[in-house]
């Protein structure tokens, strides 16, 4: 493995790949600083020919490609550490050595970055589906945000009611998750045609696992283009995972206008089970604002909640509790920092800041559309 890989680093690095890479870094961050430029020609543009390609090629396949670049570079990283510690053992550590791997460093995080935006990241920085809704979105008072929860209490608490335990366990199968997701998406595309979601590529990640200690539920992948879930997470949780991350696929890079896109979708689908995961998550983030803005009217609808809400809410702090360890807070802190290099201010806050989108839409469409 090492001597293909440094073959291939070899046969990449020349002259002409540093000056490609570098001009097209250059453009990628002048391009980004112009959003109505994004918005027509990469994030309806170049990005979606890009997508359905990845997917076409990749979709059909049952596991994640993705998912096995990402292992075969964490083989390569442990190796290219062993092999350092092996040279700084035999003390053949020297400048041509430094040299040479700070090289190799440079030309792949160059790499890495270059093709990042390319293939998804310049969806960073596009205008977005407040614009495409005409949504004023501004800042939310405690009294908007009172009144969402007042709205979500009763959805989740209805959906609650009349989701039947069969219903649930039919989602434990995981085509079924994946193709009802794709069919949310596919009735929300008559209504919002922006989000089109043709081939489907949505797997369970074969990091499933380990994404329960680093703290994640969900991931896109832009080298492949495959949307992954971690189907280790609560069950009641997974539809609404699983249609956040399509919501990145068809272009939504910011996390919390991918949370709007799943809720858009999954409060489509007919299945009541669907729509209980969706205003689960949408009642979760409301209320846990609204604690922090009015600690009394967050524990007034938390006493209202259905009994399987209860349930479901005290599950899911145990499913955290169980997994909660020394290394999640590390990766969360690098997590906090790339979203905040990426147009997202509020770091991992972004998510929770759908209520914003929720609160413009109740607005402009009226209670009864949420």
């Amino acid at each position: 493995m090492r001597q293909f890989f440094g073959k291939v680093l070899q046969k990449m690095m020349k002259a002409w790949s540093w000056v490609a890479l570098i001009l097209l870094a250059i453009l990628i961050k002048f391009s980004s600083l112009y959003p109505q430029f994004i918005e027509n020609y990469y994030s309806n543009g170049l990005y979606p020919v890009i997508s359905k390609l990845q997917r076409l090629v990749l979709g059909w396949i049952p596991f994640s490609i993705g998912d096995l670049v990402y292992g075969f570079f964490i083989l390569v990283i442990i190796l290219k550490t062993w092999q350092l510690l092996r040279v700084l053992f035999k003390k053949q550590f020297n400048r041509q050595y430094f040299l040479t791997g700070l090289r190799q460093i440079i030309f792949f995080f160059l790499f890495v970055y270059v093709f990042f935006y390319l293939l998804w990241g310049l969806n960073y920085s596009r205008i977005g589906i407040a614009r495409q809704l005409n949504l004023n979105l501004t800042s939310y008072s405690v009294a908007e945000v009172d009144s969402l929860a007042s709205t979500l209490v009763k959805r989740v608490n209805y959906y609650a009611a009349i989701t039947t335990p069969q219903q649930r366990d039919s989602f434990f199968k995981k085509r079924n998750l994946f193709r009802e997701t794709a069919y949310a998406y596919q009735l929300a595309a008559k209504q919002y045609p922006f989000l089109n979601y043709q081939p489907k590529s949505i797997k369970p990640s074969i990091f499933s696992y380990a994404g329960n200690f680093l703290g994640f539920q969900g991931y896109y992948n832009p080298f492949s283009g495959e949307g992954q879930v971690n189907t280790t997470v609560p069950i009641f949780i997974q539809p609404f995972v699983s249609c956040h991350e399509v919501g990145h696929q068809v272009g939504f890079a910011k996390e919390n206008e991918a949370n709007f896109s799943g809720f858009l979708a999954c409060r489509l689908h007919p299945s009541e089970f669907f729509r209980y995961s969706v205003y689960f998550d949408m009642f979760n983030y409301t209320i846990y604002e609204l604690n922090r803005l009015d600690s009394a009217r967050a524990t007034f609808y938390l006493n209202q909640l259905h009994p399987q809400v209860k349930a479901d809410r005290e599950e899911l702090r145990r499913f955290f509790k169980k997994y909660k360890n020394p290394v999640e807070p590390v990766i969360m802190w690098f997590y906090d920092k790339y979203l905040l290099a990426n147009n997202q201010p509020a770091g991992k806050r972004t998510y929770s800041q759908v209520i914003a989108f929720l609160i413009a839409y109740q607005k402009k469409f009226g209670r009864e559309a949420l």
